[in-house]
């Protein structure tokens, strides 16, 4: 029988409340705990997210999912991104300070719904997604308290490769728009993102971090067919850490098969082929 909890969080610097998650079977033993971030754009709940908790709880981990705080979904709200000035706020140092309070408190007995008893924290472990693959690695880098991590389709560089010129404007605007391509609602993303990326540069850097800071295991895995990110990204984040193991899914985008909504009651193919060697390369991690 699985067991799932939700917990509420307040930012500590911004005071946005933002909610997490936690799906295990209770079984009264310590098991190892996986803490997933989800990409740009993203939430805890979209498309098939909630089938992978299941997966990871069927397979013995505690697995811990959170909305960072500013994606875009309100908390008792509709489930979707709605709050567009909260959006237009993010940044990652924001989003890294989310997860190192998700971290805290798992680390902070009786903090959460989950008793200290189902948790081995030794065995505390990083998966993300796009973005939040790049989180990942980022919070990895400057929190020993992870043992290993786990990126699916990750960005290499917080920076984007736009031209010039699409930075002078933005700047020049104060705020550039993406569309959010499953709704049709445009974006918004302030200018001080970019302010912020540079203002925490040491911090922010995925190579400089990667390459100097990151000790943990890493596993890459990528679609080789990613639309969104393109594979070189995993290339090159395997360049930076010669160590990291590589998995490549052939004829995988870049949700390896999701959509939102899921209305299936499987993991996709190429989602559960990402899980199934998350799990074995955490559990080779204990």
């Amino acid at each position: 029988m699985l067991t799932h909890a939700s917990f509420l969080l307040s930012g500590a610097a911004h005071g946005r409340p933002f909610e997490a998650d936690a799906t295990y079977q209770a079984t009264g033993q310590a098991k190892p705990v996986l803490l997933f971030v989800h990409g740009f754009k993203g939430f805890k709940d979209w498309g098939h997210f909630p089938l992978l908790a299941k997966f990871f709880a069927e397979q013995g981990f505690v697995f811990v999912k959170l909305n960072l705080s500013h994606n875009g979904i309100v908390v008792g709200g509709t489930g979707d991104l709605e709050d567009l000035d909260a959006f237009g706020r993010n940044n990652f140092s924001i989003e890294l300070d989310d997860i190192g309070q998700v971290i805290d408190v798992l680390f902070t007995p009786g903090a959460t719904p989950v008793p200290a008893t189902e948790m081995d924290l030794q065995r505390f472990f990083l998966a993300g997604h796009s973005r939040g693959g790049g989180l990942a690695l980022l919070k990895a880098a400057e929190d020993p308290r992870v043992r290993a991590v786990a990126t699916w389709a990750a960005i290499a560089e917080v920076h984007p490769q736009w031209p010039q010129a699409v930075f002078d404007e933005w700047q020049r605007t104060g705020v550039l728009h993406v569309p959010n391509t499953r709704t049709g609602v445009e974006l918004p993303m302030h200018y001080q993102i970019v302010e912020n990326y540079h203002a925490n540069r040491p911090r922010l850097d995925i190579p400089h971090n990667v390459r100097r800071k990151l000790k943990q295991p890493l596993l890459i895995i990528h679609g080789d067919q990613d639309e969104t990110v393109n594979v070189a990204a995993a290339h090159k984040l395997k360049q930076l850490k010669p160590t990291a193991e590589l998995l490549l899914v052939p004829n995988a985008t870049h949700m390896f098969g999701g959509a939102h909504p899921w209305p299936e009651t499987e993991l996709p193919a190429p989602a559960r082929h990402v899980a199934e060697a998350t799990a074995a390369f955490f559990k080779r991690q204990q």
